[in-house]
Parts: C-alpha cells; structure tokens; sequence
C-alpha cells in the first residue's frame, strides 16, 4: 500500500527520490506487465505536481500507441518523428520541451498543455515506448526531473519484459 501522507510538504527532490522508491516497491511485489505499468502511471499522477497528463506509449509497428494513462483521452497514436513523442522515439532522446507550441509539428492531444517532457524507453538498443508527461504551465518540467525520469524508466526497464506489452 502506498501512503501519500506528507509528499505535499516534500520539496522536489525528495518526491522524485520517493517516486523512485514507490516504483521499486510496485515492480518488486508484482509480475504482471500490465499492472505495473498501470501504477506506474499512478504514482507519477499522485506524487508529482503540476500535471495534467502522464502515461505510455508503445511501438506497435512503425508507430507509437497509447497505453496506460493518468488525464484526459488522448491520441490514440503518434507516427515516428511527428510531435514531442514521436521525436523522442526517433532520436533516442529525452525531450524537454518548455513551450509545446513552440515544437515544430507538436500534437495537440490535449489543448490545455503547454509543456511537455517524454523520455524514451529503450532497452538493449530497441525503442519500445516513450513515457510521456504533459502540464498546463510552461516552463514545467526541470533538468533534474529529466534526469529521475530517465532513471525512472531504467528501473521499469530492470523489471519489465517489453516484449509482453
């Protein structure tokens, strides 16, 4: 059971630290791809501030598809290099986008984002998603979020057989 008490008076440091911990407590007591990926997004939802959207999306061919998400429907799918998520894909690399609307070919799934961070998951050289995070406020998202979300997505990828999803 994961205990929100006291995450509102953290400072962001610390609840990316207790992000961390709460994933490897998740992917340590559970198997199921599904279940993990899904509180996945859960945690990211309830302890980090300022979102209006988080969640995945996988590689199913020669395109990104929506998984499992905290916010409002969204794109159902995203072709490579189009959009925040679809370069993330591409390129390999975290994309830390302040303004959206600056973005060359940004996708608006949901109007009311104005920033965006995706990191891309990638493991033995394979693309297999994207983990992507969205806020109503420009300038949102942080280099040392970048980074713990980068680490993030290293620990999912000790747990989880991509291969599965």
């Amino acid at each position: 059971m994961i205990k929100l008490e006291g995450v509102e008076r953290m400072n962001d440091k610390q609840r990316l630290e207790y992000l961390l911990l709460a994933l490897e407590g998740q992917l340590s007591s559970e198997i199921d791809v599904l279940a993990n990926i899904s509180n996945a997004t859960a945690l990211i939802y309830a302890i980090v501030d300022r979102l209006n959207w988080a969640g995945f999306y996988f590689m199913r061919g020669d395109e990104l598809v929506l998984g499992p998400f905290q916010g409002l429907p969204a794109c159902n799918r995203i072709k490579l290099n189009a959009g925040v998520c679809g370069t993330a894909a591409t390129t390999k690399e975290t994309q830390l986008v302040p303004n959206v609307h600056n973005f060359p070919g940004h996708i608006a799934c949901d109007s009311a984002s104005n920033s965006e961070l995706v990191i891309p998951i990638v493991k033995n050289s394979k693309v297999y998603g994207v983990l992507d995070l969205d806020s109503p406020e420009l300038e949102r998202f942080t280099e040392l979020e970048a980074t713990y979300f980068e680490r993030f997505v290293e620990k999912l990828n000790l747990y989880i057989d991509w291969e599965e999803i």
